[in-house]
This record gives C-alpha cells, structure tokens and sequence, in this order.
C-alpha cells in the first residue's frame, strides 16, 4: 500500500486552465484530423479550430502546455502539430548555438 506522502500531489493546478477554455464541449474532431485527412478538407478543418482557439481566454496557456509536453497531435493553442514541431525544431537549434560557439573558443 502506498504511503500518503509517496502519492503525487492534486493535479488541479496544471490543469485549471482546461476549464475555462473556449474548445470545451466541442467535438474533438475538429481539433484532431483523421486518418488520411488532407488538402483542402484539412485545412478547413483547422481553420476552424483555430477560429475557436483565438476567441480563447486560455490560449496562452493551452500553447504553452502544448509546447512544454512536446504535444504531438491535433490543435493546440491556435497551433497545428507542424507548426509547433517548427517551433520546438527552432528553439532547440538556438539552445544548440551557444553551446557549439563555447566549444570552438
């Protein structure tokens, strides 16, 4: 039996922010593609969650988490899933940068 104080603590606090946010009630699958989806019936489609996502109170935090945990699929934070590879891509190039130049010194 596990010790109460070996338990992880209330997950609550990362996830509040759910809560309030405008994509709550809606059908996932505008927010997730499905198998084979592409071109234009894509595009529409994340069009359309985008749309949801930008009248979000919680955007930034739903971007945010997104990025954090590396999210790999669907509609987060007004982002589909290349552009937050893009980003991350992106921002571990830049933490790799500096590391190379002290190298070289």
């Amino acid at each position: 039996m596990s010790l109460p104080s070996a338990l992880p603590g209330p997950n609550a606090d990362f996830w509040d922010w759910q809560l309030h946010s405008a994509c709550r009630g809606e059908a996932s699958e505008i927010f997730y593609h499905p198998d084979g989806e592409r071109g234009r019936a894509r595009a529409q489609r994340e069009n359309r969650a985008k749309a949801i996502c930008f009248q979000c109170p919680v955007l930034s935090q739903c971007r945010e988490h997104a990025l954090r945990v590396a999210e790999p699929y669907g509609i987060w934070g007004g982002m589909s899933e290349s552009e937050r590879q893009a980003i991350l891509r992106k921002s571990r190039g830049a933490a790799r940068v500096p590391a190379a130049a002290a190298s070289a010194k």
